[in-house]
Order: structure tokens, then sequence, then C-alpha cells
């Protein structure tokens, strides 16, 4: 698909059943176009070889003598959504071997390319991935990067998919971001959405039946997956992914909000993009991991395609973001009415879903299915992300909704989870600035329609004041990383917290009883209540036991000691400490308070928000 340069020239490919016939039209000066008309195949397909042609090449279809389009498969548009595209070709030499941590051992942090730089784009990256190394994440996440209209996007409103955003330096940006990560041991996966396109630029429909005809997703037209013509619209897209994992060389995905693509064909379109990423990745020599965004809780998704499922390797846990939530802010307001707080976190760390068939209020329907047997790794776990966010009315993030001494227990329950665990950008140390909504469309009407439906959104929480307005470049500017801005260096607390979850990320990474369990209900896995707001999560592999305490309140608890390890208690003279967030928050003397020692004491103070990690006899 597409303009692919060969030996001879560009050879040039597209699909547009609905036209008569197509021109392909080089464009350099307005009165110096030259239109070279393209040879139909069978299916709607049209070919052309032009010779000369070369990277740097604009170019644009003219469909049936009429319209002047970009093409669907553009690989660069450097003059933005309506503009031409742009011949572009990866460099000849190959990407330095690179061995990426297993999907298991990977720790996520999500990142948005505008916002995480002073630069706002890939260049901006390279002098922080550093710090990403040093803070212990495994794995960069790119929120989307499909071209978008203008420069201030999420990226959900992407209408090239094949196209790297111009204004974030194109494709070579990209290839440069990849190598550096890769060469400090950073795996890269990138956010796609296949669900819908975004309302700006998109062309398809003057291609082909992309879209469908019956139903839509709440954010356009849904794609044509199961209806008439939908393998070559299939096609599309897997081919979509076949190129952005082999050109990047990428090391995995996430798939945007997949309970939105709608598709009741008996061999769904999820489950074929399964079957192609397990086959690049036994060409490529290591896995190409899917990660599903999905509010449907459906133990399928993650089930093998020759079981019926979709053969995803893993999906986002909102149950456990929502339950943490309502219990750290008691917010019960739109879909944080469906949690208890304490009780439902403790049920998605034990079993994955809290919602496993049970009638949820918001939804208005059960929701769910078991998940008790599924393997920690088939969860990623999550205390904020990009949606969970920036879809507030003022974009707080938890270090401005809580008071400070409660985000190392939001830490610990996050990088020591059974799941995979996922940061959202400056939450490593605390960053309070908002991530907001932001835009920048051309068409005047798109842009109050825009600020309309984020105030109907907003309906069901009721929260107070007044909306920013996304199409502001002041909204976009609020959003950048203090971690960007070099004249405001991190606080005294913000340096404590980069620290700890530093320690939290490497006892994840060398405790083995903290890897995911192969059950997330099994006996790998066991958590329960043993004072009010208290959790503890007990870890275990066949060599060794953990025991994690976290208090979630802002009193202090006592909790009996003896019986916490099971199934039967420790011996005489105690258990040693591997993390006391005292250490870290309190006046460096923790180790002379009331932590468990080897004086055989019955009980055990936490502090306020207290985190201890305690290591239990071999087993």
């Amino acid at each position: 698909m597409g303009a692919t340069p060969v030996r001879e020239g560009t050879l040039f490919r597209v699909w547009a059943p609905q036209s008569r016939s197509l021109d392909l039209v080089i464009e350099g000066h307005p009165s110096a176009s030259e239109r070279y008309p393209m040879e139909r195949e069978e299916n709607g397909y049209f070919r052309l070889l032009l010779e000369g042609a070369r990277p740097g090449t604009n170019y644009r279809y003219l469909l049936d003598g009429g319209i002047l389009r970009p093409d669907p498969a553009s690989r660069l548009q450097r003059s933005g959504v309506h503009g031409p595209s742009t011949v572009w070709w990866p460099p000849e030499d190959s990407p330095p071997p690179f061995s990426a941590p297993p999907l298991r051992d990977q720790i996520f942090y999500e990142l948005h390319v505008g916002t995480f730089s002073p630069t706002s784009d890939f260049d901006g990256i390279l002098p922080l991935l550093d710090h990403l190394v040093k803070t212990g994440v495994t794995a960069l996440e790119l929120m989307p990067l499909s071209q978008f209209p203008g420069t201030r996007n999420w990226g959900y409103d992407g209408v090239f998919p094949y196209a790297v955003q111009w204004s974030y330096g194109g494709p070579d940006g990209l290839l440069r971001l990849v190598r550096e990560a890769h060469l400090r041991g950073l795996s890269v996966f990138l956010d796609v959405v296949y669900n819908h396109l975004g309302p700006e630029g998109n062309y398809l429909s003057d291609f082909g039946p992309y879209f469908s005809t019956t139903t839509r997703t709440p954010w356009g037209n849904a794609l044509n997956f199961d209806g008439p013509d939908s393998d070559h619209v299939r096609h599309f897209f897997l081919e979509n992914l076949r190129s952005l994992a082999l050109t990047f060389d990428l090391d995995g995905f996430r798939l945007d909000a997949i309970h939105a693509i709608r598709d009741q064909s008996p061999h769904p379109f999820l489950a074929d993009l399964s079957r192609l990423a397990k086959n690049i990745g036994s060409r490529r020599g290591r896995p190409l991991p899917l990660i599903a965004e999905s509010n449907a809780n459906d133990r399928f998704t993650v089930r093998p395609v020759e079981e019926g499922g979709l053969g995803l390797d893993s999906q986002w846990s909102d149950d456990f973001h929502h339950a943490l939530h309502v219990a750290f802010t008691g917010e019960r307001l739109g879909y944080y009415r469906d949690f208890s707080g304490v009780d439902d976190l403790k049920e998605s760390l034990a079993q994955g879903f809290v919602y496993r068939g049970q009638y949820a209020p918001s939804f208005r329907c059960r929701r769910g299915s078991d998940s008790r047997d599924l393997p920690g790794a088939s969860f990623v776990f999550f205390a904020q992300n990009h949606d969970q966010t920036g879809n507030r009315m003022q974009g707080e993030r938890l270090a401005a909704l809580l008071p400070p001494e409660a985000l190392p227990a939001v830490a610990a329950l996050v990088l020591l989870s059974p799941g995979l665990p996922l940061l959202f950008m400056g939450e490593e140390y605390g960053e309070t600035r908002p991530f907001l909504y932001f835009t920048d469309h051309g068409d005047p009407e798109l842009i109050e329609a825009v600020r309309r439906g984020r105030k109907e959104e907003f309906s069901a929480f009721s929260w107070a004041g007044d909306l920013p307005d996304p199409q502001d470049p002041e909204t976009f500017e609020r959003s950048r990383l203090i971690l960007a801005d070099p004249a405001n260096p991190l606080s005294d607390f913000q340096k404590r917290l980069l620290a700890f979850t530093s320690r939290l990320a490497k006892l994840r990474k060398t405790v083995s009883a903290l890897s995911p369990p192969e059950a997330i209900g099994g006996d790998q896995n066991r958590v329960f209540s043993p004072a009010d707001s208290v959790l503890a999560i007990e870890r275990r592999d066949p060599s060794r036991e953990v025991l994690l305490l976290v208090n979630l309140s802002s009193s202090p608890r006592q909790i009996p000691l003896i019986p916490l390890f099971s199934p039967s208690p420790l011996p005489s003279g105690g258990k040693e400490i591997l993390l006391d967030s005292r250490d870290f928050f309190g006046s460096g003397e923790a180790a002379a308070r009331s932590s468990p020692k080897t004086t055989g004491e019955d009980d055990l103070s936490l502090d306020p928000f207290h985190v201890l990690l305690l290591d239990g006899r071999p087993l």
C-alpha cells in the first residue's frame, strides 16, 4: 500500500474500488503538476510504477478526474492533513539488534510526545531517556502518532495511519527515538487507533467503503471490518501494523478502545491482527505483544485464538484504576459510583477484574467475565493514564488531588501489583501540572462541536469550574511537564518520591516473588485486609515469599503480625524489611521505630499511608 521506492523509481498502489479511473498527480509548482493514469488491478486496486520518482516527491491522487486527494497510506504529510503526500522510505541500514524484556517483566511509561519535552518532538525526548532508565522504566508507550490536524492533539484524531506526525519530527524522528531507546535497553510500544479516524482531513470515504454503514462509535464512523469489501479494509489496517512494526523496529502495540471496534464476523479482525503479530514476532526473533484497551472485562480478549479468543497478550484494567481512585479520593461521581474503594481494590488485585458478571450501575447492565485463572501479565495496572487524567474537567493528576504523603502508597500498589505496571508521564515524581484535552483543528464548526461535546461529557460528574478551551494554545502549554522546564527544578519531596519509585521498580525486577503470577487468583497471589483501610498482598514463587503492607488511610493502624504469612506463621524472630517508605519520607530513623524487628513483637504499627515490604521465610 502507498508509495514504495524501488530501483527504477517508485511504485504507487492504492485501493479505490469506487473510482472508474485514477490518476497520479506529481506536484511541483502548481502550474507544473504532472498527471499519470494508473493501471486498474483486480478488486479495485490501482498501481503505477513511475520511473525516476524518488523520496521527497510530492503527490496526490485524482479520482475520476474530479477530486484531488492525499494518499490514504501516505508515509509523510509535510503540509498537514489537507496537503499532498510525500514519498518517504527508511534508510537502508539495518537497526542494531535489540532484545526486549519479556512482556511479564515490562514496566510501562505512557508518554505524550507534544507535552513531554520543551521542544514537543521526538528529539526533545532523547535527553530524558536516561532519566527514564534511572527511574526503572523498561518500555515507552507512545500515545498515537498518526498525522492529525495542526500541531496540538492527543493523537486520537489521526487520519493517516501510516504517516508519523510531521510536527513531532516525522518518520525520521521516530526512527531516531526508537534506536536511542533501544541503545539504553528501553522497549518502544505504540498506541494505534483501529476503531475510528478523526473528523478533519479524513478522506478515506472518497476512496472506498472504509467505514461501516450500519454503526458508529462515540467518536465517529466505525471502520468496516465485517461488511461488503471489508477484507480490503482489514488488509489496509493489517498492513499498517506490519509496516509500523518493521519500519520502525517497534516492540509492541497498545490497541485503543477495542470495545468500539464493530465486528460481528466469525473471523474477528483482532484475531487476524493477533496472528499477524505472532508471525512478525516469530520471523523477527522477538515477540510483538498486543495490549488492548477495553471496558468489557472480557477474558476472551487474552485467550488464544484456538480457544475462541482474540489472542491478545494483555489488557488495561480500568477496574483497578477506578477502585484505587475511589479508595484514595472518595469520589463517587460518574462511573466511580460502580466502586466501593478498598474492598474493590482488594478484589482487583486478587482477581484482575472487579466486575466479573455483576450488574454495573453506570453501564446499566451486567459486565465482565471470570478472570481468576488468567496470568497476572494479562492485566496492565495503573493509577493514572491520559484518559483518567485528561478526561477530568481540569485535568488534575493524583498529586493535585491527594496529600503528598499518599503518593508513595499509590506508587507501591501499582509497581508491586500482580499485573504489569504502567506509569503516566510525570507520575514517577508526582507531577502537579494538569494534563488537559487539547486540539488544533482548522474547521470552526468542528471546534465548536468539540467544545460542546466536552461540556456534555462532564454532565455526569458535576465538576465545578470553567472548562479549559481545548483549542486555546495555553491549554496545551499548561499540560507540559515540569520535567521539561529547567527553570523549575523538582522539589525536595518530588526528588524523594522519584527515589522511592526507582526503588520500587528495582525491587520488582530483582525479587522473583514479585513477578506476575501464573494465575492472578491462584496461590502465588493472596490479597486480604488485616485492618480497616490496610491491604496485605502476599506474593510467592517456588523459592520465596514476600508481604506488601499498605495503609491507605491518613490515620495510623495497628495490625496483628504473627498470622500475616500463611499457611503457617513465621518463625520467632521476625522478618527482613525489604522496603519501608519512612526511610524515604520520614526522619531517616524508620528502623528505630515500630517496624517489625527480631524481637518477636506480636503487633505492627503502620503510620498513615505507610508502605512496608517484608521478606518471609523460604518456602
